[in-house]
């Protein structure tokens, strides 16, 4: 089975869009690192699977609460 460079690099390219957008929304939601968090969801991006398993531990990850928003 051939597999077609283009396809795997628009996969690609398009597996980095979502995954470190999701890695930036859940990160804000889930975690006080926002930058490091979308900067590894970006870097494991590169490899799928990672990403989607990255992505699927924030998901599950409890929501942190902001102290600000509680004192108002």
């Amino acid at each position: 089975m051939n597999i077609n460079a283009t396809i795997l690099g628009q996969f690609i390219f398009i597996s980095m869009i979502v995954i470190t957008g999701l890695s930036f929304y859940l990160g804000k939601r889930k975690t006080q690192n926002v930058k490091t968090t979308t900067f590894i969801g970006f870097l494991l991006s590169f490899m799928p699977p990672l990403g989607l398993i990255f992505v699927a531990v924030l998901a599950l990850k409890n929501d942190v609460s902001n102290n600000n928003a509680s004192n108002v």
